[in-house]
């Protein structure tokens, strides 16, 4: 039953792959464009929707990176009940930034944590008030294309590389994969330990 359910949704992965090949191509092309900021921005996302380990792969990054420079992160905030731009204060709570937000809040309370839908007018909202920042942390970011970060992290789960699957709803990809183009780097995540 359940593989003819998964035949029966391809048409509408077919569609979706379109719609996001051609706003790829909008961006590759230059009619659509992505914003570079002068501060390092590292982007840390994947091609597909579920849990590869961006939250850990984001908290080594900020134990690697803190020591030596001043850094925030920035994420959308999924499930907060706030909108637009929040940096995260002594008082802060999930429900105004959200839960992976929170946790970096919590866990590292000596870095700037902020939230925003649009990251583009986000991080100039930071600047303004933390213009201190040397790097920026893109958390959940790769299809978020109006920014063009200066190192893009690509994950990809060992039990379901991307190069083995296929587009939603048919799949768990978020776009194709001939997206991983775009990365800089590649990391398989969850291994085995051999």
């Amino acid at each position: 039953m359940l593989s003819y359910l998964k035949i029966l949704l391809y048409p509408f992965s077919m569609l979706y792959g379109l719609i996001m090949w051609i706003r790829n191509r909008l961006y590759d092309n230059g009619a659509l464009t992505a914003v570079e900021f002068e501060i390092p921005t590292i982007a840390v996302g994947n091609l597909s929707v579920g849990g590869t380990g961006k939250t850990p792969h984001v908290e080594y990054l900020i134990r690697l990176l803190k020591q030596f420079m001043p850094i925030a992160t920035l994420s959308r905030g999924y499930n907060r009940r706030t909108k637009g731009f929040v940096l995260a204060g002594p008082n802060t709570t999930a429900a105004e930034i959200g839960d992976e937000p929170m946790q970096f809040h919590q866990k590292f309370p000596d870095i700037s944590v902020c939230v925003g839908e649009e990251r583009m007018l986000a991080i100039p909202e930071l600047l303004g008030e933390r213009p201190y920042i040397a790097t920026v942390l893109l958390d959940d970011a790769f299809q978020h294309r109006s920014i063009k970060p200066g190192l893009n992290i690509m994950l990809t789960d060992y039990s379901r590389l991307f190069t083995r699957d296929h587009i939603v709803p048919f799949g768990r990809l978020r776009e194709g994969r001939n997206g991983y183009h775009r990365a800089d780097c590649i990391i398989v995540s969850k291994c085995p330990r051999h």
